[in-house]
């Protein structure tokens, strides 16, 4: 099998973006909004996560997956993996309980970030080492 860590997390987060779609298809229900996001401040924070997600997840999964196509370490590519996923479940929470500033949202930005510099490090290294 070709890419089975990268696979695996893509498909996690494959159900985590569809859990976030729902979330904003619930509340445009809810608040009787066909699109955009009317007055809801509850439906302009569920599209900013489903954005923000939408937004950093598939360079994230195209950078995990060339680091198992370059023979990273399963260890690395678990470990950067379940970072962005526990990242991004921080983040959609953060985000959700408050518009501004709270630990949950600091963790999910932190940890992305972290994921994304960390892979970008690791084949920025393999490339010019090899």
């Amino acid at each position: 099998m070709l890419l089975p860590i990268t696979s695996l997390f893509a498909a996690i987060l494959t159900l985590l973006y569809m859990v976030l779609a729902f979330r904003i298809i619930r509340l445009r229900w809810r608040d009787k909004v066909g699109i955009g996001t009317g007055e809801s401040l509850d439906l302009k924070a569920a599209v900013r996560v489903h954005g923000n997600f939408a937004e950093y997840v598939p360079l994230a999964l195209i950078l995990l997956g060339l680091m198992e196509l370059n023979g990273a370490s399963p260890l690395w590519l678990y470990g950067l993996g379940g970072l962005l996923f526990v990242a991004r479940i921080n983040h959609a929470i953060g985000l959700t309980k408050t518009i501004g500033v709270s630990p949950y949202r600091s963790i999910g930005v932190l940890g992305t970030f972290a994921m994304l510099l960390l892979a970008a490090g690791y084949l920025i290294g393999f490339v010019l080492g090899s």
